[in-house]
């Protein structure tokens, strides 16, 4: 009899075999569009802004995936612009990656189809979408909030009614074992609208994760995630990934980002126990170190070696959606382990990249450079803690399944935290 072993358990199979190599399971980002119908000021592609719009080719898109499945790729995600725009493509394509034992398929909207909550066929549209997504693959959809005051939040995305909309759909969705993430893009405004304050202190950031992780658990999400800024400040013009605007509501000094990143691991143990938060505090604590001139406490990021952005417009791949001066032509037609972009890079905080990098690299240096696993469990002690303390977490969580709803039972243990 063959012993069946589940998705899991495949994943770990699979991530024991590419760490032996020296890689780590692989994550592919596909811009799948750059169309919008949004108005947020942090993001180039909003739909005020006057550029040519494009979308990959489905067919194309397919291939890829295919050669993604092929070179260990575990991790696919379809974002924009607004995925859900090109809703029944992206469908199709998850179909595809599951097909082709591809275990994480992400995607997220703006929210724009939960408008309408007053109308009386609000409930039977939500019914059918949530209908047409659990007939999927997908594992992951989130939902982009920027901030915890609604009026705040709608009038930057210019989607006035969306947050009760979201309120009502949520649990029409979990109905149909759906259980979608709340996505903070970290901006300015996101504790509420920015009364012109020339410097965000800690207080300030402080207060506003803990009101944001109260805002999303009471709305009915179970699962939260969290986008660092991703303005640099010397080469953001390199960007080729839109999102990476550099309005002042995603603008923050040098110390306002010390400040946010310890305000950030600070407020997430007083939630864990209420909401499943995928951010890892050993990433805050590495990209602390790195601010504070630390950098070699901190670990490259995997980007151009197991991590890939896919742009709408070129239709090619890059290290990440930050590296736009390093085009490495069509994903299809690479072979992942040989890139030749493979550099040490800490350029960005794109926490897509970012967090699995940290997340990893313990197992990866204690194959490829055991030294340097040995000299930061010496000096910074704490990331191992706190890294022990992510995993043991993100199991409590489920790995954050979206098919499975949040177990209570499970984060007992945090429901007590010894806070900061």
């Amino acid at each position: 009899m063959t012993e069946k072993i589940s998705p899991l358990g495949e994943v770990l199979k699979v991530t024991g075999r590419l760490l032996r190599s020296g890689r780590v399971p692989g994550q592919l980002i596909i811009q799948y569009t750059d169309r919008c119908n949004a108005t947020c000021p942090q993001c180039g592609m909003r739909v005020t802004n006057d550029f040519a719009r494009t979308t990959l080719a489905e067919q194309r898109v397919a291939e890829m995936i295919r050669h993604a499945a092929d070179h260990g790729v575990a991790a696919l995600s379809f974002t924009g612009g607004e995925p859900f725009m090109c809703l029944d493509e992206v469908c199709r394509l998850a179909s595809v990656a599951g097909a082709h034992k591809i275990p994480y398929i992400r995607t997220g909207t703006n929210g724009y189809l939960f408008r309408g909550a007053e109308n009386a066929d609000f409930s039977d549209r939500m019914k059918t979408l949530a209908d047409k997504l659990a007939a999927t693959p997908l594992r992951n959809i989130w939902v982009s909030i920027d901030s915890a005051d609604v009026a705040t939040h709608e009038q930057m995305r210019g989607l006035p009614g969306v947050i009760k909309g979201v309120e009502k759909a949520l649990p029409i969705f979990a109905e149909r074992g759906l259980y979608l993430s709340a996505n903070l893009g970290i901006n300015r405004n996101f504790a509420g609208r920015d009364k012109d304050r020339d410097h965000l202190d800690y207080p300030f950031f402080r207060a506003g994760f803990d009101r944001f992780y109260r805002f999303v658990t009471e709305l009915g999400f179970t699962i939260a995630n969290v986008c660092y800024p991703m303005h640099g400040d010397d080469e953001s013009d390199q960007a080729v990934y839109a999102a990476t605007a550099t309005d002042r509501v995603v603008s923050f000094t040098y110390e306002e980002k010390l400040n946010l990143f310890q305000a950030l691991s600070d407020a997430i143990p007083g939630h864990r126990q209420n909401i499943r938060i995928f951010t890892p505090r050993c990433s805050l604590h590495a990209l602390l170190q790195q601010y504070r001139g630390r950098e070699e406490l901190t670990t490259p990021c995997r980007g151009g070696i197991d991590y890939f952005f896919v742009d709408s417009q070129s239709g090619h791949s890059y290290p990440c959606g930050y590296r736009g001066d390093e085009d490495l032509g069509r994903f299809e037609e690479m072979t992942p382990p040989s890139c030749s972009a493979a550099q040490e890079c800490r350029r960005c905080d794109w926490e897509c990249f970012r967090d699995p990098t940290e997340l990893f690299s313990p197992l990866l240096d204690l194959r490829l450079a055991p030294g340097r696993l040995m000299q930061r469990l010496w000096k910074d002690r704490t990331f191992y803690r706190l890294w022990r303390e992510d995993l043991r977490y993100y199991r409590a969580c489920g790995f954050f399944d979206g098919r499975r709803n949040l177990d209570h039972e499970k984060l007992r243990p945090w429901r007590n935290p010894v806070l900061p």
